[in-house]
Order: C-alpha cells, then structure tokens, then sequence
C-alpha cells in the first residue's frame, strides 16, 4: 500500500499559517522597538537642543546678549529669552497637535525635528551683542520662539508614537520613551558644555567655545531623521484612518467635550516642570551665584543627576503600569513639595557632595512623576483626540509651569535673598499637580477604549492589515 500524498490543505498548510502567524508577532515586536528607539532618540535630540540654550542662558547669554553692569540683571534678561521658549509652545501644540490627528503621527515628528534643529543650529552662528547691537537678543529671541514651537508639537507626537505602537497595558513603560528625552538630552548638553569648558579657558568657551554645542545640532538632527523617516504609520492611527473617525475640528472638540480631561492634563504638569526647572536649571545659577561654587562643579552635579534620570524614568514608566499610576503620581508630588525644604539647607554650606546628592534626589522624585506623566496625560483623552489634546495640555501647561519658573525663582532669590521663597513656591507647584491627578480619569477606561479600537471588525480577519 502507498502512503497518499498529504493535501495542501492539511497539517502542513496549519504549519505554515502557524509560521506566518510568528512572523507577524515578530514583525509587530520590531515594529514597537523601532518605535520606541525614534521616540526616545529624536525627543532627546530635541531636548538637547532646548537644553543647550537652557545651560547656556544660565552661564553665557547674559553678557553676551543682555550687558549689563549687574550679573543678576543679565541673567535675568536671559531667563526671559528662556521663558519665549516655553510661551511659543501653544503654538506649536494648537497647529503640530490638530496635524497629528488629522494626517498622522509620522509626518508630524519629522517636520517638528527640522525646526527645532534649524533654529538651534542658527543660534550657533549668532553673532554677540558686542558685534551687531540690539539686534543680537532680537535674533534670539526669534529663534527661541522657534525652538518652543517645535518642542511643542514635538512632545505629543513622540508620546503616541511609542504609546499606540506598544500594549495599552503597558502604556507607562512605552510613552516613557518619550519621557526619558529631557534627560538624556540635558545630560548630552551638559555634558558637551562641561567638555568645552574643562578644555577650553574661560575667555575661549564665552568667545567661541558655547557656539560649538549649538553647531552639533546639525548632526544630531540628521540622524533622528534618518530613524523617523523609516518609520510607518502608528497602528491606532491607522485604524482611525480605516473607521474614516479622523475629527475634522480637533482643537474645538478639545474644549468643548473633553474640558475636565484638557483641566487634569495641564495642572498635572505644573508641579514637574518648576521642580526640573529647579534642579536643571536654576540651580546652575544658584551654585555659582549663592554657593561661590565653580561654573563645572554645578554642570556635573546636573549631569549626575540626569545620568541617574535615563535609568529610572523608563523603570518609573514601568511601575506604574504595576501600581495605581494615579497613586504614584500623587505620592510623587507630595514628595516633590518637600524635598526643597531640606535641599536648601543642606546645601548651604557650600559643599559639592551634598548639592550634588540633592539634585539627584530631587530629579529621582522627578522621575515617579515624569515617567508616568506622559501615559497619564495620554489617556484623559480619546485616541481621535489624543495628539491635539496631549499636546494642548503640554503646552499650555508650560506656560504657567516650566517658562516662568527661572524668572520667578530669579526674582525671589533677589527680593529676599533667601531660599524659603523658593522652596514654598515649588510645594505650591506640586500641590497644584495633586489638583490634577485627583481630577484625573482612571487609565483602565483608557486602555479599554484602545482595545476595542484595535479590535477586528466582524467580517475582518484577525491578522489582515490595517489600510495605509
């Protein structure tokens, strides 16, 4: 007797979708790495772009654009230019965010990457106020303006990107991606300036040697988008294309039927941003002005600290996707309020070790606060609303947050030429967050709402493609 010959259609074709059925998995596994890397690469590009002007607004701008006989003064004059970059961001999240729900994610990011490169690049051949005169801090103010607009359609886009590749339910850990952007961007900056200046003597780095950190923007600009380009499309997206739910008015939708969701997302921020602006930021100034420390020392302690910062975020992403996101977040806060109340004493005596342990600490708290804020912030909307309403509420959040944080901590320390100012206002900054997470939706109904979009539709097999 012969064996028969096994149909086509029997076990082997059920090895073969099997096959098929692990290649998918696969490919959709690469898909949400290659996601994740863009996201969390282009971010720190971009942030480290926002950074080096942030370093460098603290340590040279002020003689170099704003002369004036007192060194607060300058500084302040520069914080001001700081300030431009967080007050343009509406723009950028009112026109970049209605973009990215309209025709998609992708586009968007890279479009965002070139602006802010460009006008980060052009700071870098900027000439001084010595050279053209008033001119110099108009030309920078300009280009600023265009940093914030690019950042703030950036940071929605980047989040989703991520976010809508990965599991919902795991939506803290893959929006982290985007979260750990800040810190590896800031510790690139800093660590660029901190290398020009340990190489180069005070009158080189003010004269010539800070334009070198703007210059590299140029090649750092090129290769996030050689990572997003290769990107497609996100799958929710896509999936929002094939239903045709695309909304045609995002932003007005925004505000008149998620106006609760749109309230939690901004003051959730608020606490976060003046406490970064705190420990990034004005502490540069604070040590170098307040503790007669050295212009290095004060870089490395923040570059300690945000080294510390790329490690946790994405683990404090994690854990609140194990914990209640919300409870974490609120408990973050708390600790936020308190903290400045011991870092300004233990400081004081001007000891490099300690302000060095101080900020790490403080930029840890800020880590169980900004890794989870970019899934919280996410989910108070729908996803047809996502990247307008996420990006409104960055932005807007800036401004009553991040922009003005150096300008007031600047002009506190010099009204009262004492630290308890600063510590009240950064606990008023985070019970504003408190407010926030309280009104705040619960992110289970959010990763329902994905789920049932990323559903097959009856008639629709399970593995078929979603439409370009």
């Amino acid at each position: 007797m012969h064996d028969t010959p096994k149909s086509d259609a029997g076990a082997p074709k059920s090895h073969v979708g099997a096959a098929a059925s692990d290649a998918g998995a696969a490919e959709k596994r690469s898909g949400v790495r290659r996601a994740f890397v863009a996201s969390l690469t282009g971010t720190a590009l971009e942030w480290y772009d926002f950074a080096v002007y942030s370093a460098a607004a603290a340590l040279v701008f002020g003689d170099l654009f704003f002369p004036s006989e007192d060194p607060l003064t300058g500084t302040l004059l520069a914080f001001s230019t700081y300030a431009v970059g967080y007050l343009s961001r509406p723009l950028g999240g009112f026109v970049f965010g209605r973009l990215g729900d309209v025709i998609g994610r992708k586009k968007v990011l890279i479009a965002t990457l070139v602006l802010i490169g460009v006008a980060t690049f052009l700071i870098g051949l900027l000439p001084a106020y010595g050279t053209i005169g008033v001119a110099a801090p108009i030309a920078l103010v300009v280009l600023r303006f265009a940093q914030g607009v690019g950042v703030g359609g950036e940071w929605g886009g980047a989040v989703l990107l991520s976010s809508e590749f990965g599991d919902p339910r795991r939506r803290g850990f893959y929006a982290s991606a985007a979260q750990v952007g800040p810190p590896a961007g800031n510790l690139l900056a800093n660590g660029v300036l901190a290398a020009l200046g340990a190489l180069l003597t005070e009158a080189q780095f003010e004269s010539w040697g800070w334009r070198v950190a703007f210059l590299l923007s140029g090649v750092l600009v090129a290769f996030g988008l050689w990572i997003r380009a290769k990107l497609e499309e996100t799958p929710v997206f896509k999936a929002m294309e094939a239903e045709k739910s695309r909304p045609e008015a995002p932003i007005r939708e925004v505000f008149t039927t998620q106006p609760r969701a749109l309230t939690a997302a901004i003051l959730c921020r608020v606490g976060p941003d003046v406490l970064y602006a705190m420990f990034t930021v004005f502490v540069l100034t604070y040590a170098t002005q307040e503790l007669d420390m050295s212009r290095g020392s004060a870089l490395t302690a923040v570059l300690i600290g945000s080294s510390v910062q790329v490690f946790l975020m994405p683990l404090a992403g994690a854990l609140s996707d194990r914990v209640n996101r919300r409870l974490l977040y609120g408990v973050s806060a708390i600790a936020a309020a308190v903290w400045p109340f011991v870092f300004f004493p233990m400081a004081a005596g001007g000891s490099w070790p300690l302000l060095a342990t101080g900020v790490v600490v403080a930029l840890v708290i800020h880590c169980c606060l900004y890794g989870p804020q970019a899934a919280f912030i996410a989910e108070q909307f729908s996803p047809r609303l996502r990247y307008t309403g996420s990006s409104l509420a960055y932005t807007l959040a800036g401004i009553i947050g991040g922009a003005i944080a150096p300008l007031l901590f600047t002009t506190l320390l010099s009204a009262y030429d004492s630290w308890v100012p600063l510590a009240v206002y950064i606990a008023l900054a985070a019970a504003v967050s408190v407010v926030g997470v309280l009104l705040g939706r619960d992110p289970d109904a959010a990763v329902e709402e994905d789920a049932q979009l990323a559903a097959p539709k009856p008639g629709t097999p399970a593995d078929a493609p979603l439409p370009h």
